[in-house]
């Protein structure tokens, strides 16, 4: 059964609503969009967002455990409004419009209402979202300024539709979106993350469109979240992409990706990009990477913690997205010209944070500090050891962790790490997962509310052996860049020279405090209770979603053998360390 959805319009106090608005697309297919506008005649700038989530999902219905525990710890994101329009990821339109701004939602192509083949962060949805800007920026109620907004998914395909340089954008908030989609998403350091995988189980399949007969249903109108066309699963199966087999069959960067990627020579609107230093797994780097490398001369970076989504909702949130968009959407003189180019966070024990600014990224004053690993499992920034030490490691197990001594003082880390690590294997290969850590004077970890896991360490690196070679053009000290492009497998039992990047940081450690860097050849676990979401799919424990477990892309003769970090002499292995003095 296929039918078209039906526009129709809803009134609330000073707002108009028009619901299944079709935008249709180049090649003929109809999108559908929910529009939210001022009541009151003019033209008004444009927010927009596009992704396959479905707009007439309820936030509390599809990520009811999200929902709670944002409500619980952050009231004031949920005040102010009845949350009649709240949906994940998003903006509430309910503290939009009253200011003045237009709030556009779109289904992308094959999700919620909007028809067509659903093809994730593909050249298709980039140029859709391109038409949907294009299409927002000349309607009798706009005013030819549109800005993109949104967390996630609705964030990521804020780089690559930027890129396409559409007329009428005007400025993106990109809060908390990768950008790379190999390294910041499909496989970390080579290694491929299986939260792909079940993503796509978990919260896209759920609402693509054609699922009429048991999809769920929009609070505000009653209708199906996933359209009026019913479809059979094997229709369903056909109308997607094969997301988790194309990963796996495409375990190099190429091309695949490229297209799913941004192109930083070609953002030049204004970028707000607004990142989570417990984001590591997904978001984090392509936050910092964007705003390093985006071609916009107007360009500024906001570091938080806390909950992925959370943040985004709250006055601190609004209130710093509405002055970006008053100032490059309205004209408003509202002081953001003045505003330092990068707005900090700084991350203390206990989920404590004290707002700082900073001029760029990596911050200038930052001291790149070597902490050498050593004989018996110690870490120290004292010279590096000269005599040849080695720690073994079975690679299915917890590997090997290097020991600071107490901090003598408090210590800033605030950057970009990397080890060098000097590495055998009893394999031709082997999967590193670097790990730095924090301890209290007790011997307990230090952890953090991560963007999903509430058991997050400082920070992660990942690499596969194999992938060790080093673009010497892209490469920085403190962010290693590889192309991954091509597989050079190990002779086991010789010693290789490895490169891990290890993704943004920020922490003041405690005097007394030890800090430490993991190795090791599986996943970090918190030793702890493990964590549950509504909308993921496995128990966290300490990585969220974010693991590599996959026997294709792991098989165990290869990665379950012998691991042997080398120190000393030749082989002076450490971690890179951005020391930030007190200003």
């Amino acid at each position: 059964m296929v039918e078209q959805a039906r526009e129709r319009r809803l009134e609330q106090d000073d707002m108009i609503i028009d619901i299944d608005v079709p935008i249709t697309m180049d090649d003929g297919v109809v999108l559908r969009a929910d529009v939210f506008r001022p009541a009151a005649e003019g033209r008004y700038p444009v927010i927009i967002s596009y992704g396959p989530y479905g707009k007439g999902l309820d936030f509390r219905d599809g990520y009811k455990t999200a929902w709670d525990i944002m409500a619980r710890n952050h009231p004031d994101a949920v005040a102010g409004t009845s949350n009649a329009y709240a949906n994940w990821e998003v903006v509430d339109p309910e503290k939009w419009v009253p200011d003045d701004y237009v709030v556009v939602r779109v289904d992308s192509r094959g999700a919620g209402r909007s028809p067509g083949y659903l093809d994730h962060h593909s050249l298709r949805e980039t140029k859709d979202f391109y038409d949907c800007i294009e299409w927002a920026g000349v309607q009798h109620w706009s005013s030819g300024k549109v800005g993109l907004n949104g967390i996630s998914y609705y964030a990521t395909n804020q780089w690559r539709v930027a890129g396409m340089q559409p007329p009428h954008l005007g400025a993106i908030c990109v809060w908390e979106g990768y950008a790379d989609r190999y390294r910041d998403a499909t496989h970390h350091g080579g290694i491929a993350c299986t939260f792909q995988k079940h993503w796509q189980d978990m919260q896209v399949k759920s609402v693509q469109h054609g699922r009429v007969d048991n999809g769920p249903r929009s609070r505000v109108t009653g209708d199906t979240v996933c359209g009026p066309t019913m479809l059979t699963p094997e229709e369903l199966e056909r109308n997607r992409s094969r997301l988790w087999p194309d990963i796996i069959a495409n375990a190099f960067d190429s091309e695949f990706y490229k297209v799913r990627s941004a192109d930083w020579s070609k953002v030049k609107v204004p970028v707000l990009s607004c990142g989570n230093w417990g984001g590591q797994g997904l978001h984090l780097r392509g936050n910092i990477e964007g705003f390093v490398n985006a071609a916009s001369e107007h360009k500024w970076l906001e570091m938080h913690g806390g909950s992925h989504w959370a943040m985004f909702y709250t006055d601190y949130g609004v209130y710093l997205q509405k002055r970006f968009f008053d100032h490059f959407l309205k004209g408003k003189k509202n002081g953001w010209d003045k505003q330092p180019r990068v707005q900090l966070q700084i991350r203390h024990p206990g989920e404590k944070f004290v707002l700082r600014h900073e001029e760029a990224w990596p911050l200038p004053r930052t001291q790149w500090t070597k902490a050498h690993l050593g004989a018996g499992a110690s870490l120290s920034t004292a010279e590096a050891p000269a005599s040849d030490w080695s720690e073994s490691f079975d690679a299915a197990g917890t590997g090997v962790t290097f020991m600071s001594e107490p901090l003598k003082e408090d210590l800033e880390l605030t950057g970009p790490m990397a080890a060098k690590l000097f590495v055998s294997s009893s394999t031709a290969d082997a999967d590193l997962f670097v790990i730095f850590r924090v301890f209290d004077p007790t011997g307990a970890e230090v952890v953090f509310q991560g963007a999903l896991d509430p058991h997050t360490p400082i920070a992660q690196g990942w690499l596969r052996a194999s992938h060790r070679e080093l673009d010497p053009v892209r490469s920085l000290p403190h962010r290693p860049f590889h192309p991954h492009t091509s597989s050079d497998p190990l002779t086991p039992g010789k010693v290789y020279e490895l490169d891990v990047e290890i993704w943004p940081t920020c922490i003041v450690i405690p005097k007394g405090h030890r800090y430490a860097l993991s190795v090791r050849g599986t996943d970090y676990e918190y030793d702890g209770p493990a964590a549950v979401l509504s909308n993921m799919k496995n128990p966290m424990k300490g990585c969220g979603p974010f693991i590599h477990d996959d026997p294709d892309d792991r098989p165990p003769a290869v990665f379950e053998g012998r691991t042997t970090i080398h120190g000393g002499g030749q082989h002076r292995s450490y971690v890179l360390l951005p020391v930030i003095p007190p200003k």
